[in-house]
């Protein structure tokens, strides 16, 4: 990627709301394989409401995690999600992807993929919030062509501005 160094020096952990802790723990320990490290009971926020909420930490190899917050007492509607809405992106190895895709039509997980997407293959699922979990491999070139220095990201970017602008 492109040699400008960034003071946020990586992903601490990404969270979600969750229905439900144990299916959700099902799908990210036993399906996925990112162990709980971590539950943190919450009785009071830090604006002194009482609550009775779960925090839960699934790591992932570099010490990331993925979190969720089960909060009953707090209204949420689990919609329904595109690809194009929000979803968790994870990289895994070309073998991963290929077992993980047979373990979720084995166990009858909504499975879709091995998907092309040029510069990485992508699986998806959905976890039993309805959030999208995309596992990418990344392929040959991946690293050249996510520099900006060669790929014309902003020159891209500038250029569907200037067109949604223009045009609406």
């Amino acid at each position: 990627m492109s040699g400008v160094a960034s003071p946020i020096q990586r992903v601490h952990h990404s969270a979600y709301r969750c229905r439900d802790s144990g299916a959700t723990r099902a799908f990210y320990e036993d399906f996925l394989g990112l162990p709980l490290v971590n539950a943190l009971e919450i009785h009071h926020t830090r604006t002194g409401r009482a609550t009775e909420t779960l925090h839960t930490f699934f790591s992932m190899a570099d010490g990331a995690c993925l979190a969720f917050f089960e909060a009953p007492d707090m209204p949420f509607e689990f919609l329904p999600r595109h690809d194009f809405d929000l979803h968790i992106a994870l990289q895994v190895d070309r073998q991963t992807l290929h077992t993980m895709r047979d373990k979720g039509r084995a166990q009858g997980v909504d499975t879709r993929g091995i998907v092309d997407h040029g510069l990485f293959e992508s699986l998806y699922f959905r976890d039993p919030n309805g959030y999208v979990v995309e596992l990418c491999c990344p392929r040959p070139g991946h690293d050249e062509g996510m520099d900006p220095s060669r790929n014309r990201a902003r020159e891209k970017l500038d250029g569907w501005l200037a067109r949604r602008v223009g045009g609406a």
